[in-house]
């Protein structure tokens, strides 16, 4: 039985991996653990806290793909694995936790985010509700097995049943007395967490790097809390999830030539080489670089994740959609290729 395929058919970076292993973490979440072969390890190096996009099978007559973060770590030698929690009315994950089983096999795009620690020798203070727990996880597990330094987590949920790696929590506590400290809240004896109660536990870890993810409500509570307490706002990351309405998985369509008469000339530099190409000014930047062959960093293209996010080091871009960038982010000279039109003549984006 072959256990991994690329399908060029359908894009170069689509891989189908097999389901080793189906792991129920609560009664509403599951965790799916794929069989990575040799050939293809390559395309799924993935640092602490990235997710995976998946294609989930549909008779609906729009194409269904779902980002779910890693839970697993890089760095202890375990395969990659995404944990996914029922949501009401949620088409994906309710499929997947009723439907998939050992053996089967799931069409995959590579790791990509940017919800990652740039050192994990930084001293780590993580938030985390309910089903945010997930790249949370492999932030902590990746800190604790590869890092150096402290880890504080605070971990909220419904209730004790709803606690995700509640066990896993347990044994890393035990296996690193005196580097991580993990706090859980349950709303079900202590209510919802408030702004004031939050700043009070920050309040010890000043000058810990910040890592935020959970519904809405929560994440901005935790941010308004962190910058009332006036932490920078370069210590603080949040990670933000939609669900996907187009297709990641399509390949985009042939440039006609035609399209080169009204071209600009872009200069991208992505892992260090420098790609000189001809920019249709009626073409996204992430269209561009794959139909040319280059894998460019992306999973909804639809301006959602800020997988494609890159800096416009020279020239002007415009974007259809820039949500998930503030105005500081675009200041500083950020767009998503995904999104990115060219504007002048002459463009040099780096990755």
């Amino acid at each position: 039985m072959t256990r991994a395929t690329v399908d060029v058919s359908r894009g170069s970076r689509v891989v189908t991996l097999r389901v080793s292993a189906v792991i129920e973490e609560t009664p509403d979440a599951r965790s799916l653990v794929f069989d990575v072969p040799d050939e293809v390890a390559d395309r799924f190096t993935y640092r602490p806290g990235q997710f995976l996009t998946l294609r989930i099978p549909s008779e609906r007559a729009e194409p269904v793909a779902r980002c779910y973060s890693l839970a697993s770590s890089p760095f202890t030698g375990e395969p990659p694995r995404v944990t996914i929690k029922r949501t009401a009315d949620g088409y994906g994950s309710n499929w997947l936790c009723d439907n998939i089983s050992v053996g089967d096999t799931v069409d995959v795009l590579p790791p990509q985010g940017s919800f990652t620690p740039a050192s994990l020798d930084t001293d780590l203070l993580l938030w985390a509700a309910g089903s945010g727990i997930t790249p949370v996880m492999s932030i902590l597990r990746s800190a604790l097995a590869h890092g150096s330094g402290r880890v504080v987590l605070f971990y909220a949920n419904r209730e004790q049943e709803s606690v995700i790696f509640a066990e896993a929590l347990r044994d890393l506590v035990a296996r690193y007395p005196g580097r991580i400290t993990v706090a859980h809240w349950l709303e079900s004896l202590q209510g919802l967490p408030g702004t004031a109660q939050l700043a009070e536990f920050a309040a010890p870890y000043a000058a810990f790097e910040s890592f935020v993810c959970g519904p809405g409500p929560f994440m901005s509570a935790v941010t308004a809390a962190l910058s009332g307490a006036g932490w920078p706002r370069e210590r603080i990351t949040t990670e933000v999830f939609v669900s996907l309405s187009g297709d990641p998985f399509a390949e985009p369509e042939p440039l006609d030539p035609a399209e080169d008469d009204d071209a600009a000339q872009v200069e991208v530099e992505l892992d260090g080489t420098v790609h000189a190409l001809s920019w249709p000014r009626s073409r996204t930047l992430v269209d561009v670089m794959l139909v040319r062959g280059l894998d460019v960093p992306y999973s909804c293209r639809e301006g959602e994740c800020g997988s494609c996010a890159c800096t416009v080091v020279d020239g002007e871009v415009t974007m259809t959609n820039s949500a998930i960038l503030d105005q500081d982010d675009i200041d500083a000279g950020y767009t998503l290729a995904c999104q990115a039109r060219p504007r002048t003549d002459q463009v040099r984006i780096r990755f």
